[in-house]
């Protein structure tokens, strides 16, 4: 009976004292996988290198000539989502549909660094509706090194366009790029319908 305790004892104290090593070699904890995960976009919010949220709103808000309080609405929501943009893109847009349609668009790039670049882009659209329509867009820039890297063909993230404050915002995202096209009102059909966006230095005639 004693040396069964005392077994018990010595069993007790190893125990204890070899956990710290037992959790320097195993795998990460679930706690240490949740803040790993929510370590992350803290970091890409602090982009010493990316707008600030104030910059995109003071920005989007004169491009669109609307108050900053709704334009803020939709870029909290976006910094929320993707962080601190190293550029953005302002221009217009244009589109017609009937059943299946296009959209043609051009702006400027506009990098943190003072960088800029003119740019076109023209897609296909897919939806039920006939008709046509013209919006402003402001494109927030996000993981471009090079702004001739712009220059690509960016499938839209399927389920990621949202509405909010008059504002219909879209994902797109091609090799490690992502864009977050902003469109007022006006624009939100094309925005959401197009399947995807080339963005080319010179205009294109055919939206493929």
């Amino acid at each position: 009976m004693m040396n069964n305790r005392k077994l018990a004892i010595l069993c007790a104290a190893a125990l204890a004292l070899g956990t710290p090593a037992l959790a320097q070699t195993s795998g990460p904890t679930t706690d240490d996988m949740m803040t790993s995960s929510n370590a992350a976009p803290i970091a890409k919010k602090a982009n010493p290198d990316g707008f600030t949220q104030q910059e995109i709103i003071d920005a989007a808000g004169n491009f669109f000539g609307k108050t900053s309080g709704s334009v803020g609405q939709a870029v909290e929501r976006v910094f929320q989502d993707q962080g601190s943009p190293v550029g953005y893109i302002r221009g217009d847009e244009y589109a017609a549909a009937i059943g299946v349609g296009v959209r043609y668009g051009q702006g400027t790039l506009v990098m943190k660094d003072g960088q800029e670049r003119k740019i076109f882009w023209q897609g296909p659209s897919i939806g039920l509706d006939t008709g046509g329509n013209a919006s402003k867009v402001f494109t927030l820039v996000y993981n471009l090194e090079n702004p001739d890297g712009i220059y690509r063909r960016y499938p839209g993230v399927e389920g990621a366009a949202f509405f909010i404050a008059g504002i219909a915002v879209t994902y797109q995202r091609a090799e490690g790029v992502t864009l977050a096209p902003m469109r007022t009102g006006i624009g939100f059909r094309a925005g959401v319908n197009a399947g995807y966006t080339a963005y080319s230095k010179r205009r294109r005639a055919l939206p493929f």
